[in-house]
C-alpha cells in the first residue's frame, strides 16, 4: 500500500486530460505556425519594414490584454470547456474567412490590413480562452499531479519548437502562404471538437452576468491579488522581464533573418538551410533545451520555495542575454564573423529554454496550488494583464529601434534592462514566501 503511494497515477491515465492536452496540442500547432508565418510575411511584402511587424505585434498584444480580464470573469462564471471549444471554432472561422478574403484582394495592403483584423479578433477570442484553459487543470486534475501536468504541457510546447517550427519554415518555403493558413484554421477546428467532449463538476452561477458585475469580478480579483504580497511582487518583476525579453524573440530574431543572415554572400550550412529555416534551428534548439528541463520536472516532487530560485533562474537568463549582446555588437554590427555569432546565439537559446522550464512549471504549479479554485480564473486574467502589460508598447519600441537604430542598439537596451529587472526580482523580501 505505502509503495503504490510513492507511485501516483500518471495523469495521462485521465480522459479529460488527455482531451484537453490534445485540444492544447493540435491548437497550439496552429498558433505555432500562423506566428511564424504572419511573422516573415509582413516583412516579406513590406520590403522590410520592422516598425509595421512590430506595431502589428502591438496591436495584437494589446486586443489581448484588454479582452483577458473579460476572460477571467467569463472563466469563473461559466463552463471553462464550452468555452474554449466556442473559443477554438471562432479562431479557426477567423482564419478561413481570412484566407477567403486574401484569395479575393490579391494586392499587399489588403493582405496586411487582413492580417491586422485577424490578429486582433484572434486575440481578443484568445484573451477569452487563455483564462478558461488555465484554470481548467486544477478541476480535473488532482493537487499532487499538477506539477506532472505542467510539465507534460512544458513538453508538448518544446515538442512543438521542436517539430512544429521546421514544419512551418518548410511550409512557408514550400507552400502558399493561403495554404499555410488554411491548415492553421482546421487546426483550431479539430482542437474545439476534442474539447467538446471535456467533463468536469461546473457549478453555475446564480446572477445573470451584467456589466457592473464583470467590472465587480475584476475588483474582486484585484483585491484577493493585494492580498498576495508574494505574487504580486513577483508579477511586477516580471512585466518588465517581458517588456525587455519580448522584443529578442518577438522582432529580433524575424529581422536578423531577414537582413543579417539573408543578406549575407554565405553564412553556416547554406548549401541546405534558407534563412527562414534558421529561425526554425533557433526554436527547435530552444525546444530541445526546454524539453530536457521539462523532462526532468515530471518526474521530481512538486519544488517548494520557488521564489529565490526563480529570481536566481532569471538573472542567469539576463547574464547569457548581456553576453549575446556584446558578441553581437564584435561579430555582426563589426561584420567579423556571421558564423561565430551563430554558433554562440545557438548555445544562448540552448541555456535559456533549459531555465525557462525550471522558471514557468514551478510558477504556474504554485499559483494553481495557492488561489482559490473559484477565483482562478480571473486571477489569471489579471496576472497575465499584470505580467504582459508593456509587452504591445515593448513591440512597438523595438520596431521603431530597430528600422532607425539597428539590432546591436535593440540587443544592448533589452538585455540591460533585463539585467535590471532580474537584479530587482532577486533582491525582492516578498517573493522569499513562496
Amino acid at each position: 500500500m505505502s509503495e503504490q503511494k510513492t507511485k501516483p497515477e500518471n495523469v495521462f491515465r485521465s480522459r479529460n486530460f488527455r482531451l484537453v492536452y490534445f485540444g492544447a496540442l493540435v491548437s497550439d500547432l496552429g498558433a505555432v505556425l500562423y506566428s511564424f508565418a504572419v511573422s516573415f510575411y509582413i516583412l516579406e511584402i513590406s520590403a522590410n519594414n520592422a516598425f509595421l511587424q512590430g506595431l502589428y505585434l502591438a496591436v495584437c498584444g494589446a486586443a489581448l490584454l484588454v479582452s483577458t480580464p473579460f476572460g477571467g470573469v467569463l472563466g469563473d462564471r461559466f463552463n471553462k470547456a464550452k468555452i474554449m471549444f466556442i473559443c477554438d471554432y471562432l479562431k479557426g472561422g477567423m482564419i478561413l474567412l481570412a484566407v477567403a478574403g486574401m484569395l479575393w484582394m490579391k494586392q499587399p495592403a489588403a493582405h496586411i490590413a487582413i492580417l491586422f483584423m485577424i490578429g486582433i479578433l484572434g486575440n481578443i477570442v484568445s484573451g477569452i480562452f487563455s483564462p478558461a484553459a488555465s484554470a481548467l487543470l486544477p478541476h480535473i486534475v488532482a493537487e499532487e499531479k499538477l506539477q506532472q501536468a505542467n510539465a507534460y504541457y512544458s513538453i508538448k510546447n518544446a515538442l512543438q519548437n521542436i517539430f512544429g517550427i521546421v514544419l512551418a519554415g518548410i511550409m512557408y518555403s514550400a507552400l502558399p502562404v493561403t495554404i499555410l493558413f488554411c491548415v492553421v484554421g482546421v487546426c483550431y477546428l479539430i482542437s474545439g471538437l476534442s474539447e467538446m467532449f471535456i467533463r468536469y463538476q461546473h457549478v453555475p452561477g446564480g446572477e445573470k452576468l451584467t456589466l457592473r458585475i464583470v467590472f465587480g469580478d475584476m475588483g474582486e480579483g484585484m483585491k484577493y491579488l493585494r492580498t498576495q504580497k508574494a505574487i504580486m511582487a513577483m508579477m511586477g518583476a516580471i512585466l518588465f522581464i517581458n517588456f525587455f525579453s519580448t522584443p529578442i524573440y518577438g522582432n529580433f530574431i524575424p529581422y536578423f533573418v531577414k537582413t543579417d543572415i539573408a543578406g549575407a554572400s554565405s553564412y553556416l550550412f547554406d548549401n541546405i538551410l534558407t534563412p527562414e529555416l534558421w529561425s526554425s534551428v533557433f526554436n527547435v534548439l530552444f525546444g530541445i533545451s526546454s524539453l530536457i528541463g521539462s523532462v526532468i520536472l515530471s518526474s521530481r516532487e512538486t519544488e517548494k520555495n520557488i521564489g529565490r530560485k526563480t529570481a536566481f533562474r532569471v538573472c542567469d537568463m539576463a547574464g547569457l542575454m548581456i553576453m549575446l549582446s556584446v558578441a553581437y555588437w564584435f561579430l555582426i554590427a563589426r561584420n567579423s564573423s556571421l558564423n561565430l555569432f551563430l554558433i554562440l546565439f545557438c548555445l544562448a537559446i540552448c541555456l535559456t529554454g533549459f531555465l525557462l522550464a525550471f522558471v514557468n512549471i514551478p510558477l504556474n504549479t504554485t499559483l494553481m496550488r495557492v488561489v482559490d479554485r473559484n477565483m482562478l480564473s480571473k486571477v489569471s486574467g489579471i496576472i497575465s494583464v499584470l505580467s504582459q502589460g508593456l509587452t504591445p508598447i515593448a513591440s512597438v519600441l523595438a520596431g521603431v529601434i530597430l528600422q532607425w537604430s539597428g539590432s546591436a542598439v535593440l540587443l544592448m537596451a533589452c538585455s540591460l534592462g533585463l539585467a535590471v529587472s532580474a537584479l530587482s526580482l532577486l533582491l525582492n523580501k516578498d517573493i522569499r514566501t513562496i
